[in-house]
C-alpha cells in the first residue's frame, strides 16, 4: 500500500487500479504532447476520437463481441436504463420478463411500471430476503427480453451461470461484475453497467446492445433517450462524459494488456472471494455470511457480526488499519467487502488477516 492510501472497499464509487491513476496523473495537464487535460480538449478532436474508438475496440476484444453489437456510452448511470430499455423495447402489447433479486431490479421493475408497459416478474427472492439466486425459472417465450441484474451489490448475490432462457434475449445490468469473468454475450440482447463499480469512474455507463433489439426502438422518442441516437452518432450526438470515458480505456487497456484478459481477471476475483470466504466461514460463527452460499458474490461479500455494537467496532478499527469501505449498505446494514477488479490480492489477504485478528480478539 503506498503511503496515505488505504485498502479500498468500497462499492461504489470505488477503487481504480493504482497504474491507472498514476497514468492519469501523468498525463493530466498534458495529454500526449496536446499541451490540454483530456477534461479540456474538445470531444470531436482527433485525440478524444482516438480514446473513445480504442474503449469500444477493448470492450470488443474483451468480450468478444461481434459485428452484431453496438458499444456506447450513455450518461445518467444504470438508474436511466430502467426506464430507457422499456421505452425502446417494449411496444403496446408485447411485454417483457423480470427476475427480481434484490433493490436494484426492483428499480428496474418499478420504472418499467411507471411507464405502464407490462412487466412479467417470473421470480423473486424476496421471499427470503433476497439472500439466494432463483432457479428452474419459466420464461414466457413471446417475451420480448429477460431482465435481470447480474451482481446484487447489497444482498451480495450473483448469478454464477446465466438461465436457459429459451432464445429470448437477455437484458442485464452488470453494473457491479462486467469484466470479471468471461461470458457468452451472444445471449444477450443488451448489457448496461454504469462505470463506477468496476470499469470506472461515475459519470458514465456503458451499454451495448444488439442489432435486433436496436431495431425495434421507435422514431418517437426523444433524442436524448433512443439507443438509435448513441449508435448512429458512436455517442458523440452531445457531449460526452469524456473523462471519465478516457479513465474506463485505461481500465480496459489494464485488464486486456496487464492482467491479461478476463480469463485471468477471474481467476483472481476468484482466489481473492476464497480468502475472504474462507475467513467467515472458518471464524466459528463470529462473522456469519449473509447469502446463501450458492448464490455468493465473488464482487461483494456481505456478512454480519454478533452484535451492532460489534460491528460498529469492527469498521472503526478497520479504517484505522487502512481498510476502508467496509460498511454495509444503509438499507441492510451489517458489512460489505467490495472486491472488484481493482482491489488487490495484498489488499485482500490484509481484510482477512484483520478479520482474523478481530474475532481472536473479541470473540
Amino acid at each position: 500500500m503506498q503511503a496515505n492510501r488505504i485498502y479500498n472497499f468500497n462499492p461504489g464509487p470505488a477503487a481504480l487500479p493504482l497504474a491507472v491513476l498514476e497514468e492519469i496523473q501523468g498525463s493530466l495537464l498534458d495529454y500526449k504532447g496536446s499541451g490540454m487535460s483530456v477534461m479540456e480538449m474538445s470531444h470531436r478532436s482527433k485525440e478524444f476520437d482516438a480514446i473513445l474508438n480504442d474503449a469500444i475496440a477493448r470492450t470488443r476484444r474483451l468480450l468478444q463481441l461481434d459485428e452484431r453489437f453496438h458499444v456506447i456510452f450513455v450518461q445518467g448511470g444504470a438508474s436511466l436504463q430502467f426506464s430507457m430499455i422499456p421505452m425502446n423495447f417494449l411496444a403496446d402489447g408485447r411485454s417483457a420478463d423480470y427476475v427480481n433479486t434484490g433493490t436494484w431490479a426492483t428499480n428496474a421493475i418499478q420504472e418499467a411500471r411507471v411507464l405502464n408497459k407490462t412487466v412479467n416478474v417470473v421470480a423473486s427472492s424476496e421471499d427470503r430476503q433476497f439472500t439466494y439466486i432463483p432457479r428452474d425459472i419459466v420464461f414466457n417465450p413471446d417475451a420480448v427480453y429477460v431482465h435481470l441484474t447480474s451482481n446484487n451489490t447489497i444482498r451480495g448475490t450473483q448469478w454464477a451461470a446465466f438461465p436457459d432462457t429459451q432464445g429470448v434475449p437477455i437484458v442485464a445490468d452488470m453494473s457491479s461484475d462486467i469484466m470479471s469473468r468471461p461470458f457468452d454475450a451472444g445471449r444477450f440482447g443488451l448489457i448496461y453497467a454504469g462505470a463506477q463499480k468496476n470499469i470506472g469512474p461515475a459519470g458514465v455507463c456503458m451499454v451495448i446492445i444488439r442489432d435486433d433489439l436496436l431495431k425495434r426502438v421507435p422514431a418517437n422518442l426523444p433524442s436524448m433517450l433512443k439507443y438509435t441516437t448513441y449508435t448512429s452518432k458512436n455517442s458523440l450526438y452531445n457531449t460526452p462524459p469524456s473523462f471519465a470515458i478516457y479513465t474506463v480505456q485505461l481500465v480496459l487497456k489494464w485488464i486486456e494488456e496487464t492482467v491479461g484478459g478476463l480469463g485471468r481477471m477471474e481467476a483472481l476475483n476468484r482466489k481473492k472471494a476464497e480468502v475472504v470466504y474462507r475467513g467467515i466461514d472458518g471464524s466459528g460463527g463470529f462473522y456469519r455470511g449473509t447469502a446463501e452460499p450458492a448464490s455468493r458474490s465473488l464482487m461483494n461479500l456481505t456478512f454480519r457480526l454478533p452484535s451492532e455494537e460489534l460491528e460498529q467496532r469492527f469498521l472503526q478499527a478497520a479504517l484505522q488499519a487502512g481498510l476502508g469501505g467496509l460498511k454495509g449498505h444503509r438499507s441492510v446494514g451489517g458489512c460489505r467487502a467490495s472486491l472488484y477488479n481493482a482491489v488487490p490480492m495484498e489488499g485482500v489477504e490484509a481484510l482477512a488477516d484483520f478479520m482474523q485478528t478481530f474475532a481472536r480478539k473479541n470473540g
